[in-house]
Order: C-alpha cells, then sequence, then structure tokens
C-alpha cells in the first residue's frame, strides 16, 4: 500500500499535479517515514511555493538514505538541497556544504549515476568567482550526459556554459548555447519539470546580460505557457523578476512595474532573493521616474540586501549624499557579482568621485571600467564615464567624442534612459561653445525622458534648455491626463489620507491604492506626497477663479 502511494505521488509528480502529490506521499509517510516518500513530499511542497516545509523534507529525507546506507539517494537529496539554498534562498555557504555532502556521499557508492550533476554543480558554484574553472566542470559535466544518455543535463549544462561565455565576453557565442537549451526544453527533451525551470532562468539571465529585450520576449512566451499549465511559482517569480529587468533596462516600464510587482508578489516571504532583486529593481524604476520617497520605502528593510546597493546609492546621489553613496557602490563591487552590474556600478563610482572633485581616483576606477568593455552595455559605459572624466578636465572635444559613443552604443543595444542622459551630456558640453548645437541635443534628451516618463532628468533638461533661451513648459502636466480613479485618489490624498485609508474609502487593496498614487505622482511629475496636495489645492483655487469669473 505505502510502495504504491509512494509510486502514485511520483506519477503525480511527472504529470505536474503538485497538490495531489503532496496528499499522496503525506499518506504514505503516515504509514511509514521513508526518504523516497519524504524526498517526493519535498519536491512536491517545492512546486507549491513551500521552500522551507521543501528544505525540512530534503533534510529529513537525506537522514534517512544515510541510515540505510543508500548512498545515492543521499547525494540526491544533497544536490537538491544545494540547489535550493543557492537558488531559492542564496545561500550560498549551506548550498556549498551540501554540494560537499553530496560528493562525500558518492564516494560512499557508485559515482556514476551523480557524477555529472556533482560536477555542472561545482561549475554553478564557481560561476561568480572562476569563470575558467566553472567552464572546465561544465565541460566534464557535458561529456558526462553525452555517455549517459542524461538529457537533463545535457540541457541544464548547455545553459549554464552559455551564461559562462556571456560572462567571459563571448556574448553571441554564449546566448547560441542558451537557445539551444531552450529549443531542447521547448521541444521536451528533458524528462524532470524542473529542468525547463533551470533553463528558463538562465535564459533569462543571459538575456539581462546582453541587454536583449527581443529574445527573452520571444522565450518567455514559453515559459508563460509552461506555467499556465503547471502552475510553477518559482518559475513565474523568477522568470518575472528577470524579464522585468530587461523590460526595465530597455524603457518599458509600464510593463516592467506590472512584472516586478507581481513578482514581488509571488515571492513575498518565500523565496528571499529573487524577492530582493524584484524590490530593487522595482525601486530603481521608481527612481528613475522621480518618486524618490516611493522607491525608499519599497527598500526599507532590504537596506543591508546586496541587490538593494545600487538603487540606494542613485537616490543617495540625487539626495546629495555622494560619501554615503560611495559606501554603497563599492559594497556592491566588492561582490562576486560580474558583467553589466559591475559596470554599472563602476560608472556610478566615476560620478561619485567626480562630484566630490577626486579626478585621480575617477581615473583609475574608469581603468577598471573599460577592462570589462566585452560587454556591449560595460563598452557604451565606459565610454560615457570617459567623457565625464574628459569634460571635467576642460577638454570639451573630447568629452563629446566620448558621449557621441556612449549615446550611439545605447542606442544600438535599447537603452533609451542612458541614451538620452548621454544626448544630455553632450548638450550640456556644447553650452558654452555652441549654443544652437546645445538646444537641438537638450530638446531631443527631453523629449525622450518625457516619453520615459523620467521627472526628474526631465526638469533637469528643461532647466538647462531655460538657460539657453529655449521656453519649456514648466510644473506638472495638466489634471486632466489623470484616469477617474486617479483623480479620486488625489483628493483624498489631499485631504490627509493615508494609502491603507483611501483603500478603504474606495473599498479597493492596499496595494492598489498605492499603484495609483505612484501612478498620478509620475503623471503630474511630482516628487512625493506633498507636493501632491499643494498641486490638488492649486487646480482647486484656480477651478473656484474660473468659475468666479465666469
Amino acid at each position: 500500500m505505502v510502495l504504491a502511494e509512494r509510486e502514485l505521488g511520483q506519477s503525480l509528480i511527472q504529470d505536474g499535479r503538485w497538490l495531489d502529490a503532496r496528499a499522496a506521499f503525506e499518506h504514505a509517510l503516515r504509514e511509514e517515514a521513508s526518504p523516497e516518500a519524504l524526498f517526493g513530499l519535498a519536491q512536491a511542497q517545492w512546486w507549491l511555493g513551500d521552500v522551507q516545509a521543501s528544505v525540512s523534507s530534503y533534510q529529513r529525507a537525506y537522514a534517512g538514505y544515510r541510515d540505510r546506507g543508500d548512498s545515492l539517494g543521499a547525494a540526491w537529496a544533497a544536490i537538491s538541497l544545494c540547489t535550493t539554498y543557492k537558488c531559492c534562498l542564496g545561500n550560498e555557504a549551506a548550498a556549498s556544504g551540501w554540494l560537499a555532502r553530496a560528493e562525500t556521499a558518492a564516494r560512499e557508492g557508485d559515482s556514476a549515476p551523480v557524477q555529472g550533476w556533482l560536477w555542472a554543480m561545482r561549475g554553478y558554484l564557481a560561476m561568480d568567482s572562476d569563470l575558467q574553472l566553472a567552464s572546465e566542470l561544465m565541460g566534464r559535466a557535458r561529456d558526462c550526459a553525452a555517455s549517459s544518455g542524461d538529457r537533463d543535463l545535457e540541457l541544464v549544462v548547455l545553459g549554464d556554459l552559455g551564461i559562462v561565455l556571456a560572462r567571459s565576453g563571448r556574448i553571441e557565442e554564449g546566448l547560441r548555447h542558451v537557445d539551444e537549451a531552450m529549443a531542447g526544453v521547448s521541444a521536451g527533451e528533458h524528462s524532470r519539470l524542473d529542468t525547463v525551470v533551470w533553463v528558463c532562468c538562465i535564459m533569462l539571465m543571459a538575456c539581462e546580460l546582453a541587454s536583449d529585450i527581443e529574445r527573452a520576449s520571444q522565450w518567455s512566451k514559453m515559459a508563460d505557457e509552461f506555467t499556465a499549465r503547471y502552475g510553477c511559482p518559482f518559475l513565474h517569480a523568477e522568470c518575472r523578476a528577470r524579464y522585468g529587468a530587461v523590460l526595465l533596462a530597455n524603457g518599458r516600464w509600464g510593463e516592467a512595474e506590472r512584472e516586478l510587482t507581481a513578482a514581488i508578489s509571488l515571492t513575498e516571504g518565500a523565496y528571499p532573493t529573487v524577492h530582493a532583486s524584484a524590490v530593487s529593481h522595482l525601486a530603481d524604476l521608481m527612481t528613475r521616474k522621480g518618486l524618490i520617497e516611493e522607491a525608499e520605502g519599497l527598500l526599507q528593510g532590504h537596506e543591508q540586501e546586496l541587490p538593494a546597493a545600487l538603487p540606494l546609492a542613485a537616490i543617495k546621489l540625487i539626495r546629495g549624499q555622494p560619501s554615503m553613496a560611495m559606501a554603497l557602490v563599492e559594497r556592491a563591487l566588492r561582490s562576486r557579482a560580474t558583467g553589466f552590474t559591475s559596470a554599472r556600478a563602476l560608472e556610478m563610482l566615476v560620478e561619485i568621485h567626480l562630484a566630490v572633485g577626486d579626478r585621480a581616483a575617477a581615473r583609475q576606477t574608469l581603468t577598471r571600467l573599460e577592462a570589462t568593455r566585452v560587454f556591449p552595455e560595460a563598452s557604451a559605459r565606459a565610454s560615457m564615464a570617459s567623457g565625464r572624466i574628459a569634460r571635467a578636465n576642460g577638454d570639451v572635444p573630447a568629452a563629446l567624442g566620448h558621449f557621441e559613443t556612449a549615446m550611439e552604443r545605447f542606442s544600438r543595444i535599447g537603452l533609451p534612459m542612458e541614451s538620452a542622459r548621454a544626448r544630455l551630456a553632450i548638450a550640456e558640453a556644447y553650452s558654452n561653445t555652441n549654443p544652437d548645437l546645445a538646444r537641438i541635443e537638450a530638446q531631443g534628451a527631453l523629449s525622450a525622458f518625457e516619453a520615459l516618463g523620467a521627472v526628474l532628468d526631465a526638469r533637469a533638461t528643461s532647466a538647462l534648455l531655460r538657460i539657453l533661451g529655449v521656453p519649456t513648459r514648466s510644473g506638472p502636466r495638466g489634471f486632466g491626463v489623470l484616469t477617474r480613479r486617479e483623480q479620486e485618489v488625489l483628493r483624498l490624498l489631499s485631504s490627509g489620507l493615508s494609502n491603507p485609508e483611501i483603500a478603504e474609502r474606495l473599498v479597493i487593496s492596499r496595494k492598489t491604492a498605492a499603484h495609483h498614487v505612484s501612478s498620478l505622482l509620475s503623471k503630474l511629475a511630482l516628487r512625493n506626497r506633498a507636493e501632491a496636495v499643494a498641486y490638488a489645492a492649486r487646480v482647486s483655487r484656480q477651478s473656484l477663479n474660473t468659475a468666479a469669473t465666469n
């Protein structure tokens, strides 16, 4: 009877019927606490998003296998724990420890069935610190997959190798590996559903690294179909967080906000690593839109988490606190992150050094940034930083050349915010020597910022245009751009109501109320609630004056 329940549970796992599988394994465990039933229960719990319960069940399964002398079973349980700790909980120490236990268990028995996976996981853990070692280990794993016919291992390693190649600067070659892995899972070559999860997340990691919105969009359709059928919250949340980051970088802010908000909701209390990343990306979006207080509110409680370092640094720069910004950026750079994250951090650090007048430190940081030029985004950021340093040294012609190169490169890889900032820098460089060209470039930058909804950058550009003698619209846009519901929210907000009180008054959720507040602040080019109150009062006075005149 117990064996039948376990077999039923495994069959349900293969079908993606997670709730039924959990019930079957729990029923089997009431009869006998076997490690097989615990392992199956852990799988079902993971797919249902209960990560902590899954970890507990995997640990009990591992102990049960060890007590019974089943080294292979113990190795598989330990490998599962390594993956969960690394990918779901962001605990690299625990991940490394459990991989070591898996290797120990494998040595005690027949290691052949798991050896390829051990190399693959050891290579995956090495990706952030030693790309050459990661490549070597994954090569061994790929050979093992070919000799054993393990298609799941083949597809996983193919995707991982793609990331290693991309991080090594071989972007196109790496993306071809990732595309091949995605083609394999879309064709159903896998036998394990978690292979789809792994490969989809690797694909979005590669697209984020390469800022390739088109590739991410095309492959994400397959991920959405998989999620619709199997309802995997991890795939949904991980992919949405990464996809949201790609959309953010490419200027599709409305879509990015939806994806990141969904990822935050899905990961609340379940996937701390993904949750922190999604929160930080959304805070970055709010900062780009000029909603600084909203961004700070999002990051509250996440200040010590690594993903929050760069958005917090950007806020500190806006607040005029370069020393605090520098500490945050340096903390980010001390991590083992590679690629575009380091490039953005280094470009920001150049800006900070120039802000405090330390040109020597800025040049040293630029040397570090130039070493990452193999990445398209890093190359563009290095040009931007070079322009800033040249301008600080008074070499306007050299600055213009660097800024123009940066603008072209940012445009080519689809980063409109960065491209517009480069164009604004060109306008500023021209302002003293060629006002006519400065006006043309500034007007182009202003149009781009307004199209994006980048309020603070638009204001800075408008200020430059006014200095150049070009009249621009100042202040927030008209009341008419708000939807009817947003107008209701603004009236309640101006009466001093908090978001929970607005939600209660309008019979909507608190998250929806917060979204309406964020949206109206963005549309009206307002920085905070206080400005919204003042704006509403001004509009009200204007309406009364108009009525009195009539």
